[in-house]
């Protein structure tokens, strides 16, 4: 597979790997033992974030507030496990009010309801997505001047679904 690494990383990588828009995350979760602590900018790093993120996902209830030591957040492996599903679910479209109420799911049915309409949402684009891909292979081989002239083109232009558009109004004035 593209973009995956021969043996189990040595830390945690964050890689647009392609056009789709996938973002892989490998996590060594061999490195954290049970019992093991992380600084919060060590945390942050196997994930390529901000310290400051991980502090904005615990105000905004995601992440349990670390222990402290001496002063200092102290996370585990429940964290780093948390921190990668938040990651996987950022990358997958969610927001963070969604991933929250994933989170916060009062029974395991209802996650799946949640999850399932994620679920489809990502179905929906990868269609979208995958519509646009055949789109640029044409224009990448297409000998036309014009592409819009291009009956090739057009064709797959007229074959695309009405509703196949995600951007938002304000998105198409820029």
């Amino acid at each position: 597979m593209p973009g995956m690494h021969a043996g189990p990383p040595r830390h945690s990588t964050l890689r647009f790997s392609d056009f789709a828009g996938r973002l892989q995350v490998n996590v060594n979760m061999n490195s954290i033992r049970d019992d093991d602590t992380l600084t919060i900018g060590a945390l942050a790093a196997h994930f390529g974030l901000a310290p400051h993120v991980l502090r904005h996902w615990e105000s905004m209830q995601l992440l349990t507030p670390a222990k402290r030591v001496n002063g200092r957040r102290r996370y585990n492996r429940g964290h780093y496990t948390r921190i990668a599903m938040i990651v996987r679910g950022k990358a997958a479209g969610m927001s963070l009010d969604q991933l929250r109420e994933v989170f916060a799911a009062a029974s395991p049915a209802l996650r799946r309801d949640l999850l399932r309409r994620q679920h489809a949402e990502l179905e929906r684009r990868q269609r979208e997505l995958e519509a646009a891909k055949v789109m640029v292979e044409h224009a990448l081989t297409c000998e036309a001047e014009d592409l819009a002239q291009c009956p090739a083109f057009r064709r797959l232009v007229e074959a695309l679904p009405v509703t196949t558009s995600t951007l938002a109004a304000k998105d198409c004035m820029q």
